[in-house]
């Protein structure tokens, strides 16, 4: 069978299956899947639309760019001015972000925030100067059209020459696709927010326990999970009972490549354009130079293993030698994978590893480093300002004045950490004790100083908030719908502080302005664009606010984005 007769059997089949309207089919209004292609130049033409996809086996609709899923990657050239015509020939509003981008208000793409968003029928025109270099992606900032295909990778082309050398480069986008409607999977949530978790306790494990610590204190441990109405294997939302994981836009069985020739320097640009899933990612028997996160250069750190959270991007290079090598990147809590090969021909696919062992959360997950457990209500502040080995450094100074906050301890504030800590250098659950070498932000230097970058001016504290058994995502207890947004002053450098008071990671995303991250050194400060938050810690970057107007400000879990959200005003 050829290509376009077997495309035409798709779409037959899934019209006979009801999936497709016949009439839609017959009037062209759903089209074909496309391979995603690579489009260059200072000017786009991108369509959103509805497309078949077969990813599981079984036909299902898919929101795409241009056919493509995910969308069309694009490079740009840092200095030049873009224009992208975006046409939405969905039968819903629709929109385009394009995140991590430094750009006019205008541009930005967020509805009810920065624009009204693009109608059905309607083409609206992005024109902004690039002003940065690297690896970075876009998606749909409406509804869930993320999770159904709307998202894409850029590549910018530097001014000057980067800090590495390399032959060769390929993007590796990673992401998650349900055949289940996102409306339905939200739906299950709020019903059981375990829904999607088969990865729970049974009496052998509490035996397992009994044999390793004793009765007593396995006992007791199981009464502080009980009474505190967590389980300590909730590790993701959603899972692979309902996920199927994909290396750009391909499953594990496509089998993605990517060819090397002997002696080459391989770039790889990861980016996590997932809707909910962390992913750890590692190349079996083949060292990775991380050399940028988020799109900016770091100092180069060798490593065996990455965790990468929802919209965050990492560089490497690599050294292969002539063989085939498994890009393999598991769930964080190890219900599938994906992985692709690297190798010299177009023929040997590499062999895949066996997935590591789910570990549960511990103590220091649930902000438990004090053994003291997690209160269910009431506040600590003795955790404001900042942390004693922030101040160590400084030499005792004192820390700048910490604005107060609207906060509300009510059913979307349910628990919180009795004693949050900076853990830069924990790789997460799931990845301590494996034996390999694991990347945590604790490793990551600027490659530019940052020496000279002004202190901040005040400092904000902002509480990660929920109420799992609801699934109910909040920030200071408050839901979006429900907030006043944040007000950063023009001009001023800004500390944030982020607590989070639940047992979920938080990819933290802050729209317009740059993140700069504390790691311990303040003479190279990791800039970024989303900081993931670990569950019972916290963590602290800088911003200097220095874009006017109205930006959004959000968890990057598209289905804590909801109540996890925050408009900030640039006053």
């Amino acid at each position: 069978m050829n290509r376009r007769a077997f495309f035409k059997h798709t779409m037959l089949s899934a019209a006979a299956a009801g999936i497709l309207p016949r009439l839609a089919f017959a009037e062209g209004k759903v089209g074909v899947r496309r391979p995603t292609e690579v489009l260059e130049g200072p000017e786009f033409h991108l369509t959103l639309e509805e497309t078949v996809v077969d990813i599981t086996g079984t036909p299902r609709i898919a929101t795409t760019i241009n056919g493509m899923l995910p969308g069309p990657t694009l490079k740009w050239k840092e200095g030049e001015e873009v224009t992208i015509h975006v046409t939405n020939n969905l039968e819903a509003d629709s929109s385009i972000h394009w995140h991590g981008i430094i750009l006019p208000n205008a541009m930005d793409g967020v509805p009810g925030i920065t624009y009204d968003g693009i109608a059905p029928g309607e083409t609206f025109t992005y024109r902004f100067t690039v002003r940065q270099s690297g690896t970075y992606w876009y998606h749909s900032h409406s509804g869930f059209q993320e999770q159904t295909g709307l998202h894409g990778a850029l590549v910018i082309e530097p001014k000057e020459k980067e800090p590495f050398d390399y032959d060769r480069e390929y993007v590796v986008s990673l992401s998650d696709w349900s055949d289940e409607k996102p409306e339905s999977i939200y739906r299950k949530l709020k019903i059981q927010s375990n829904y999607y978790n088969f990865n729970q306790r049974t009496l052998g494990d509490f035996l397992d326990e009994v044999a390793e610590k004793g009765f007593v204190e396995a006992f007791r441990a199981r009464k502080m999970w009980n009474e505190m109405r967590m389980s300590d294997r909730d590790l993701s939302d959603i899972t692979g009972y309902t996920y199927t994981f994909l290396m750009n836009g391909m499953t594990d069985g496509d089998d993605w490549r990517a060819l090397f020739a002997k002696g080459e320097r391989v770039r790889l640009r990861f980016v996590n354009q997932s809707a909910m899933t962390i992913f750890d990612v590692r190349i079996p028997g083949l060292k990775m130079t991380v050399v940028a996160a988020d799109g900016n250069p770091v100092q180069p750190v060798t490593v065996d293993e990455f965790r990468i959270a929802v919209a965050e991007s990492y560089d490497v290079i690599v050294e292969p030698e002539e063989k085939a090598y498994c890009l393999f990147a598991q769930s964080i809590d190890r219900s599938g994978f994906v992985g692709g090969t690297l190798a010299p021909d177009a023929v040997t696919k590499a062999p895949r590893p066996p997935m590591d062992e789910p570990q549960p959360l511990t103590m220091a997950d649930m902000g438990m480093g004090d053994g003291k457990g997690m209160a269910m209500k009431g506040m600590d502040h003795s955790a404001h300002g900042m942390p004693m080995e922030k101040m160590a450094m400084k030499k005792m100074k004192p820390p700048w004045p910490v604005t107060p906050l609207p906060e509300e301890h009510g059913v979307a504030w349910t628990m919180e950490a009795r004693d949050p800590r900076y853990r830069l250098d924990d790789p997460g659950v799931g990845l301590r004790g494996n034996g390999r070498r694991v990347l945590t932000y604790a490793d990551l230097r600027n490659y530019h100083s940052t020496e000279e970058d002004p202190e901040p001016d005040r400092e904000i504290v902002l509480h990660l908030t929920g109420n799992m058994e609801r699934y109910i995502w909040s920030i200071n207890g408050i839901k979006y719908a429900d907030a006043e947004p944040l007000r950063f002053h023009y001009g001023e450098r800004l500390r944030i502080t982020f607590i989070n008071d639940t047992m979920m990671p938080h990819p933290m995303h802050l729209h317009g302005l740059w993140s700069d991250l504390e790691t311990g050194d303040d003479t190279r400060l990791v800039r970024k664009h989303t900081v993931l938050v670990q569950p019972g810690s916290k963590i602290s970057y800088r911003v200097t606010v220095d874009a006017r107007g109205a930006w959004a400000y959000h968890c990057h879990m598209l289905y804590h984005m909801l109540g996890m959200f925050r408009k900030v005003e640039v006053v």
